[in-house]
């Protein structure tokens, strides 16, 4: 359903009423096209204390200076104490006006120190300062936290960051870990050519642009979902050039017959099934609970051992499961839908550091909050506005949004981006 505030917002009469009634203006996004493929303007790069790591090593073109920059890094990675925090603050205030209108401000940072509290609390400073600034900036512009090991690992995660493709991400804390080599894809702009790609759920929302965007980005795809929805997934395996597999992924067998259908193995698997059952907790049958349980966490829990277990996911593989703004904040009604996401946040926390120990293969999330759905086109009208307004960028999310956050997890260089929930909520003003 078309966001006709969004569309009034754009024109003269528009803004200058809502700027009068002191209403939020939401500017249009500016999300990857072949046709626009970067952010316009250069990228400035800035720096806050004795840099600790070297920016070369990201592989990004930056400069020193730019009038109207695009993008803005600041190597934060230096800042040790209250005295050199004051050079965030410095660097940054005279240039925050100047970035273009969906712009990137992307703030490196160091790992917490902890043997240092002094370096740890300025560090965990970045993060309050970072958040703050994504809620003010305005004009579609985004602000993330970058934790980074090694600049060397920098690369995907901030090209990620500082492009279109991450329009409806902000307020987000990334932690990079250690420079992977092996991860450099062969061509660039196809990074997932000769993979194999599984996302559950895919014949239509959310599941559809993401396995649009994996087979963009050179993946072999195969979508599964329901045999109710069969003839769905096979309209969009056969457009993609891949390989339907209808299969109720809560079957206990499910794990198996995924592995019987991809004998030659898996690099990437994307849990996106996921289904609702509202109601207050007291109104609430076992089986209205029980179900979407069932769905949105057993069936990953059992499917993830099972293809870890056999082999199937290879190593360098990469999982990323959807967990959801209700899971971290909570929503009325939702009991069972909150609890079922918020156990995908601790199944990764918990399983992503001994899948790369043991399998060499990376584990992550994403978090959407209000995204452009025929299910959220179905939500009373009110309740839908409030939605799609109280976030940053104060508008909806589209489920391409949650696509390019998920490819970036799924690249070949992003193995250094473990055990991180990120949220695509365009910095939800609640649980943020």
């Amino acid at each position: 359903m078309a966001d006709r505030y969004l569309t009034f917002t754009g024109t003269a009469p528009g803004r200058l009423l809502t700027r009068r009634l002191g209403l939020p203006q939401p500017a249009a996004l500016k999300r990857w096209s072949p046709q626009r493929p970067a952010l316009e303007g250069d990228r400035l790069l800035l720096t806050a204390g004795k840099s600790e790591l070297e920016p070369a090593d990201t592989g990004l073109d930056l400069t020193a200076s730019a009038e109207k920059p695009g993008a803005v890094l600041l190597d934060a990675t230096g800042v040790r104490d209250v005295e050199t925090l004051a050079e965030v603050h410095a660097a940054l205030q005279p240039v925050v006006r100047s970035v273009a209108e969906s712009g990137r401000i992307v703030v490196l940072g160091a790992p917490l120190d902890a043997a240092d509290h002094h370096q740890a609390a300025v560090q965990q400073a970045l993060e309050g300062f970072t958040r703050s600034l994504g809620k003010e900036i305005g004009r579609g512009r985004t602000v993330n936290l970058v934790r980074l090991t090694d600049a060397r690992a920098a690369g995907p995660t901030l090209r990620f960051l500082l492009s279109p493709r991450s329009a409806y991400v902000s307020g987000q804390v990334i932690e990079v870990g250690a420079y992977d080599e092996s991860g450099a894809p062969a061509d660039p702009d196809r990074p997932l050519t000769g993979r194999t790609a599984l996302v559950t759920g895919a014949a239509r929302g959310i599941g559809e642009a993401v396995v649009e965007t994996l087979a963009r980005d050179g993946a072999r795809v195969v979508v599964l979902d329901v045999p109710q929805a069969e003839q769905d997934a096979l309209r969009v395996a056969d457009r993609l050039g891949g390989t339907a597999l209808a299969l109720d992924i809560t079957a206990p067998d499910a794990g198996e017959r995924i592995a019987a259908a991809l004998p030659d193995g898996l690099d990437v698997l994307v849990h996106n099934a996921g289904i609702t059952r509202d109601r207050r907790l007291v109104n609430m049958p076992a089986e209205r609970w029980s179900s979407v349980l069932d769905v949105n966490l057993a069936s990953v829990l059992r499917t993830t051992d099972a293809l870890l277990e056999s082999g199937t996911l290879r190593r360098g593989g990469r999982i990323v499961a959807t967990a959801s703004i209700a899971g971290l904040a909570g929503n009325a009604g939702q009991t069972n839908y909150g609890a079922s996401k918020a156990g995908i946040v601790g199944l990764v926390r918990a399983l992503a550091p001994r899948a790369l120990a043991e399998h060499g293969v990376t584990v992550n999330a994403v978090a959407p909050g209000f995204i452009e759905t025929r299910m959220t086109a179905a939500i009373p009208l009110f309740i839908r506005e409030a939605g799609r307004r109280m976030n940053s960028l104060a508008q909806g999310g589209l489920p391409v949004d949650v696509a390019e956050t998920t490819a970036w997890l799924a690249h070949p260089g992003s193995g250094a981006v473990n055990g991180q929930v990120v949220r695509v909520c365009g910095q939800s003003l609640l649980g943020a």
